[in-house]
């Protein structure tokens, strides 16, 4: 009897052991399981670090992903806190890569410019009407050589001896291969010395102010308007044609700024003596000098056009402006020197 009660003792142990095995085999599998499961969904099975806070006034490098997944965009891409706008303008507004990435602002650009090299083009046609710009190069093309013959020429004409202008295939020569052919860069440039010296004469007889400056210049200027308007009108109504323009006119009659400069240097160093031998040499040399050269203009195209004024009609024309020159000359100067 106690033989069989041992014997279901040991069984009832056996099975028992057995369950606690079982058990212990059923939970080691549930938490192998767990873990797996928690790796493939990509949770930390470690306890999770604080964060640090970012630094303050940089952006961020690297995101944290370790609270959660990045952000997305309406496109479903994942989006950075790092703007490369940002870097790649050093630091600039944003706005500014945004208002040429639009295509309204870069249509309205090109239409800008479009709208202004038409306006170009049309200044440029108007200004071509009145005054063509490729002349008014050639009248400035001198040098250095060029401006001391020229000068030696206004003012010691008589020994010169060939004053026809020299051509290539019906072109005139550039002022600096051509003495004679006629420039706007002494005249422009004998003027403002005018201006300059009429300025320290008058400073030097204590009359020097701002108007009375302005004056001077703006007579000046004035008394070659009217000479250029005279002789083309002149020309006109005696049916007179040749190949001066006005641009000729103007360079011939702004020569007398020479013979200005001289006679008004002569009066301040010599006085009055000094003054009236200059005034007689220049405005000597400057009328042999426009005969000469208006001759070779005037004079020249009468044989081609018979239609056209007598000849002594042309040789009038030629003496007068000559003539003229003396008494502008002194017109201007007198009054500086005194």
């Amino acid at each position: 009897m106690n033989a069989t009660v041992a014997h279901f003792s040991s069984a009832n142990e056996k099975q028992e052991e057995a369950g606690v095995r079982v058990k212990a085999y059923h939970r080691l599998y549930r938490r192998t399981s767990q873990k797996m499961d928690f790796q493939q969904h990509g949770y930390r099975a470690t306890k999770p670090r604080a964060r640090a806070s970012p630094p303050i006034g940089g952006p961020l490098l690297f995101d944290d992903t370790s609270s959660g997944p990045p952000p997305t965009n309406n496109q479903n891409y994942y989006s950075s806190g790092y703007n490369m706008a940002d870097a790649s303008a050093g630091g600039q507004d944003p706005g500014a890569g945004s208002l040429f990435a639009d295509p309204m602002a870069s249509a309205a650009m090109m239409y800008g410019s479009s709208l202004a090299n038409q306006g170009k083009d049309i200044v440029n046609k108007e200004i071509n009407r009145f005054m063509s710009v490729n002349k008014l190069k050639y009248f400035f093309a001198v040098d250095t050589k060029y401006v001391m013959k020229k000068l030696l020429l206004l003012m010691f004409p008589y020994t010169h001896q060939d004053w026809e202008v020299r051509y290539h295939r019906d072109t005139p020569l550039i002022p600096r291969h051509d003495v004679n052919a006629p420039d706007l860069y002494i005249p422009t440039m004998a003027f403002i010395t005018y201006i300059l010296l009429a300025g320290m004469a008058l400073g030097m007889q204590k009359r020097f102010s701002p108007e009375v400056l302005g004056l001077c210049a703006s007579t000046a200027l004035v008394w070659i308007i009217i000479e250029v308007l005279v002789m083309l009108l002149c020309l006109y109504l005696l049916t007179v044609h040749t190949d001066l323009s006005m641009f000729d006119l103007v360079a011939y009659s702004g020569y007398k700024y020479v013979g200005m400069i001289f006679t008004v240097l002569c009066g301040l160093l010599f006085g009055s003596d000094g003054y009236f031998v200059a005034l007689a040499w220049s405005s000597c040399a400057l009328m042999f000098f426009i005969v000469r050269s208006l001759k070779m203009k005037i004079m020249s195209s009468f044989s081609a056009d018979s239609m056209s004024a007598k000849p002594q009609f042309r040789m009038y024309i030629t003496l007068a402006s000559a003539a003229f020159q003396p008494i502008i000359i002194y017109w201007l100067t007198a009054h500086l020197v005194r």
